[in-house]
This record gives C-alpha cells, sequence and structure tokens, in this order.
C-alpha cells in the first residue's frame, strides 16, 4: 500500500471528517489519495491561517481534532498561529505538513526550514515520517495526545520521497479510549469541608469545563446546592447565563463592577481555569479568600494564582461528588450582597444598551445582537476591544454560543471560525463579528465561505484604527499614534466576492438589516460604523474610580 493511502486510512480511522488547507507540491501525493477517500472532505482555503483557524474550531467544537494540511516552508510558517491558537486555547488539533525528499536532494535548501523544531515549542508532539510504515502507530499517538487533557496541537511532518513509497502488511490500530481517572474521596472531603466553612463562597467557571458533562454537573451544582457564579470569557455559557444566580463575566483582571462580588467571597471554587487565559481575578498572599482548583490537571503556580487546594480529576465527576455531599446544605450561604451586587452590575452594563447615536456605540450593537439572535445562534467573534463588550454584555445560554479566544487572543481568526460553526450546524443563525483590523488579516475567506455554499452573517465593526490598543495608549497616558489606516469599501468588497454587502445608516437601519441578513441564503456583510469614543472614560476612568469607592 502506497504510504499517503496508509495516512488517509489512518486519518479515517480515527474519525476524521475534514481536512482543511492549502497543499504545495510537496503533498500531492497525500492530495491524490484524499481525493479518493469517500470519508474525509478536503476543504480548500485562500490562506494557510484559515486552514488552522477552522480545524482547531472544529476541535473546540466537536473535541475531535481538527486536521490542517500546508505544503513545506512558507507554508508551515503560515501555520504557525494558528497551532499557538489551538495550543494556548487548549483545542485538539493536528497539523500535517509537508517537507522536499530527506534521502536524496532533489532542490538544495530552497524553502527548507526545520519545521519539526519550529513546531516543538507551540505543539504537544512533533515529528517527521521517515519510514511509512510509521504512520499508523505515529497517528494514533497525535491524535491520542492532542485529544488528551489538557487538549492542544499536534505536528507530523511527510517528506515527498516517503509519500510516494510502498507500505507492506500495513496495521492500523484500534482507537482506544481512555478514562480521566475521578478525584478520591479524601480529597472531595477535604474541598467539601471548605465550602462548608465558607460563609459567602463563589463558583468561577472556566473554558476547561466546556464539556458536556461538566456543564450538566455545574448546573445541578448550582440549581441545588444555591451557591452564585461567575465566568471568564471563554467560559461563557457552560451554565445558561439567564440563571438568576449568574453574577456576570469576568472580562477585565481587576476593577471591573462584577470584582465588587469577588472581593467580598470567603472562598472561590474554581472549576476548569487555568493561568493561560487572561486572569479573572489576582490573587494575592495577603487574602484571606480561598481558592479551590477544579480541573483535570493541577494548578500551575503562577504569581496571581496559587491555589489551597487542587481537586484533580474527571470535572463533572467532582462536581456530582460536591452536590451529592453538600445538598443538605444547600442555600444555606450568605447570597445577599451577591444579589444586589448582581443588580448594581446589570445596571451599570445596561447604561448605554438603547443609545441610539450613530456610529453605534459598541453597548447598542451587543444588545441588538442578543435581541435579533435566537437563543441557539452562535455568535463567532475576532479579537478586538469589542470583545470586551461581548464578554461583560452578551448573555450566553448555551454552551459555545458565544467563541471567542482569550488565551492566544489573536487578531484574524474569527470569520474562519464561524464558517467552521456553520459548516457543522448548517440549521444554526451564525454571526461573525470581527473589527476592520482583524479582518482584513484573513478577509480572503470571504471566497471560501461563498464556495462551500454557507448562509453566514459578517459584521464589520468599522473605526478606521486598532481600537483595542488606541484605548491602551490612551489609558496609558501616551498620544494616539501609529494606529489609524485606510480601509475599502466593504460593501463592493463583499459583492466582489459574490457575497451582499450593507451599509447602515442609523441604529434603526442596523436592526432591518441585521434582521433581514440573518434570513437570507448566501453570505451577508454589514460595514457598521461603530463608536468607541466612551472606552476609555468608562473601562479606565470610571471603573478605577467605582473600584476605589467599593473598597473604601
Amino acid at each position: 500500500m502506497k504510504t499517503t493511502d496508509l495516512f488517509i486510512k489512518a486519518l479515517e480511522n480515527e474519525g476524521v471528517e475534514y481536512i482543511f488547507g492549502l497543499p504545495g507540491e510537496e503533498n500531492l501525493d497525500f492530495l491524490e489519495s484524499l481525493r479518493q477517500s469517500k470519508k474525509i472532505k478536503f476543504v480548500l482555503t485562500r490562506h494557510e491561517q484559515g486552514a488552522g483557524f477552522m480545524a482547531a474550531t472544529y476541535g473546540r467544537l466537536t473535541g475531535k481534532p481538527g486536521v490542517c494540511l500546508s505544503t513545506l516552508g512558507p507554508g508551515a510558517t503560515n501555520l504557525v498561529t494558528p497551532t499557538a491558537y489551538a495550543q494556548l486555547g487548549a483545542m485538539p488539533m493536528v497539523v500535517i505538513t509537508g517537507q522536499k525528499p530527506i534521502k536524496t536532494s532533489k532542490q538544495g535548501k530552497f524553502q527548507i526550514i526545520d519545521v519539526v523544531e519550529m513546531m516543538r515549542p507551540l505543539t504537544k508532539f512533533t515529528k517527521q515520517v521517515t519510514h511509512g510504515a510509521h504512520i499508523p502507530s505515529m497517528v494514533r499517538e497525535a491524535f491520542r495526545l492532542a485529544q488528551e487533557e489538557r487538549p492542544g496541537a499536534v505536528h507530523i511532518e511527510l517528506p515527498e520521497d516517503i509519500a510516494k513509497e510502498e507500505v507492506d502488511n500495513p496495521t492500523i490500530f484500534d482507537v482506544v479510549d481512555s478514562k480521566i481517572p475521578n478525584v478520591n474521596s479524601e480529597v472531595v472531603n477535604q474541598a467539601v469541608s471548605l465550602i462548608k466553612e465558607a460563609k459567602q463562597p463563589l463558583i468561577l467557571i472556566g473554558a476547561g469545563a466546556n464539556r458536556k458533562r461538566a456543564s450538566v454537573a455545574l448546573t445541578k451544582f448550582v440549581d441545588t446546592i444555591g451557591i452564585p457564579f461567575f465566568n471568564t470569557q471563554m467560559g461563557k455559557g457552560i451554565i445558561n447565563e439567564e440563571n438568576l444566580l449568574y453574577l456576570g463575566t469576568a472580562a477585565l483582571s481587576a476593577n471591573d463592577f462584577l470584582h465588587e462580588a469577588i472581593n467580598k467571597a470567603d472562598l472561590i471554587i474554581n472549576v476548569g481555569h487555568d493561568t493561560i487565559e487572561k486572569p479573572p481575578f489576582f490573587m494575592h498572599p495577603s487574602d484571606k479568600r480561598k481558592v479551590i482548583h477544579v480541573n483535570f490537571f493541577p494548578a500551575e503556580i503562577d504569581e496571581v494564582y496559587f491555589p489551597h487546594l487542587n481537586v484533580i480529576g474527571d470535572i463533572a465527576y467532582s462536581i456530582e461528588s460536591f452536590t451529592e455531599q453538600l445538598k443538605s446544605n444547600a442555600n444555606s450561604w450568605d447570597t445577599d450582597c451577591f444579589m444586589s451586587i448582581k443588580e448594581n452590575v446589570s445596571s451599570h452594563l445596561a447604561k448605554y444598551e438603547n443609545d441610539d447615536r450613530f456610529p453605534i456605540l459598541p453597548q447598542r450593537m451587543v444588545k441588538i445582537t442578543r435581541d435579533i439572535l435566537p437563543k441557539d445562534g452562535v455568535v463567532t467573534l475576532d479579537n478586538g476591544v469589542y470583545k470586551i463588550w461581548f464578554a461583560r454584555n452578551y448573555p450566553a445560554y448555551q454552551q459555545n454560543s458565544l467563541l471567542l479566544d482569550n488565551a492566544l487572543a489573536t487578531m484574524g481568526a474569527g470569520l474562519s471560525s464561524a464558517i467552521m460553526v456553520k459548516e457543522l450546524f448548517p440549521n444554526k443563525k451564525v454571526i461573525s463579528v470581527n473589527g476592520d483590523g482583524g479582518f482584513m488579516m484573513n478577509s480572503q475567506e470571504l471566497e471560501t465561505a461563498t464556495r462551500l455554499q454557507l448562509d453566514l452573517v459578517v459584521i464589520i465593526l468599522r473605526d478606521d484604527a486598532y481600537g483595542m490598543i488606541e484605548w491602551k495608549q490612551e489609558g496609558d497616558g501616551f498620544t494616539k499614534y501609529g494606529l489609524d489606516y485606510g480601509n475599502p469599501d466593504f460593501v463592493k468588497y463583499a459583492e466582489s466576492y459574490g457575497a451582499k454587502g450593507y451599509r447602515p445608516t442609523s441604529v434603526d437601519d442596523f436592526k432591518n438589516i441585521l434582521q433581514t441578513a440573518l434570513n437570507a441564503k448566501g453570505i451577508q456583510v454589514i460595514e457598521l460604523p461603530v463608536d468607541y469614543s466612551l472606552n476609555h472614560k468608562i473601562l479606565n476612568v470610571l471603573l478605577k474610580e467605582y473600584s476605589e469607592n467599593t473598597k473604601k
């Protein structure tokens, strides 16, 4: 059997449904074998970054590794950012890159870099195939590691000459699932004792709890025991945020309205968070507040995070054990102050939600999006200052209904992520929200979305500058500099790809256009002028003043 035929069979054995990529001459044998597969769909993208972001999002949504493909050299280097995106975001992904022949020289050193070593610090596993017979075991090991908690990226390099070789009597290895061990009863008892001793405990939910069983267990825990909760940006929607005990999302690390509740808590049960995601709060050695770390793996000690107890094992089992032992103590904690703070948080966040000035305020845009999108609809975000407003102001009613990246926090991933969501869930309404800066980094994937015949809404928030950095620059007292740029006419740009373009001229116009676009066929692109002028005052000045006053 040809090596690449064996490779495809090994991937089919792992249940691979898609391979996203942009091939080159070094992996034409692989492409030909892939062409003959009846189980795997090849999605050609317009840039390797788009392929990587789609594969990572597939992994994030399904729990199974997404697969992306590139050639050697520049194709492989273009996959560095999405590889880091998957690795930091704990998204299972398998990266396959081509390489020149390793047994004979074909073109000297042309395009050759050491891709395996380049990928080493970015992945859980990276290896070059030196013999076709190694393919089945290498693929099985790569997929095992990519899925194993904590999930992440792996890399396999397939040289051109190895790809052409014949393999005698190949063996395909069975896919053997491994079960996460359960925490031992002694540790559960210690955690339960800490919770019983607390007067004002809080639950924090992070991205690591974004597992179906964990979501069910956490919802039951909150509803049964009566402890209020908040979440990180990547933990949104794990428990339905319509829940009366939901206090809010920690979109900032400190000095937000929500941090008044965090500062009053004497115990935080921290479920599924690690320090790769931006900290939702800071720990200090002088704090009296205790922190329990509940996760699949121990806490990595950091200056801002050093929990008092590690509860390590299957998260769902740990939470179920807490529920069983604490149900007789249900609703025995002091939650009145937290409920008062919740009302205060909601009041502050709602301040500009109905402001109809135009260009539109981000708070108003978020409110309109939430009002129009069905509960099971999905919003994917690129990276920009609007991400903070979505994290704080957008209630997520289901798991994976607001997809954002707060680990690598790269620009350019939002559109590709939305394409993957819509490909997997064609019956769901999906909106991709992008800043004009991030959108232009991978805007060419509009062609991919059009070619796939997706029904997708793309909103481009236009401010003609890198708004996130402008906010930070102003907050540091610097003069605005080096952040302004020009943009194309996004309506004409969309039309050039065969998409439909819109440019609202008022808030009411935007509402009507969004409603129309969500029910239309094909790619719908909305160029929406946005007003970020209040960012500094609200996020840098007023929040700081409020935080200082609450500490007095």
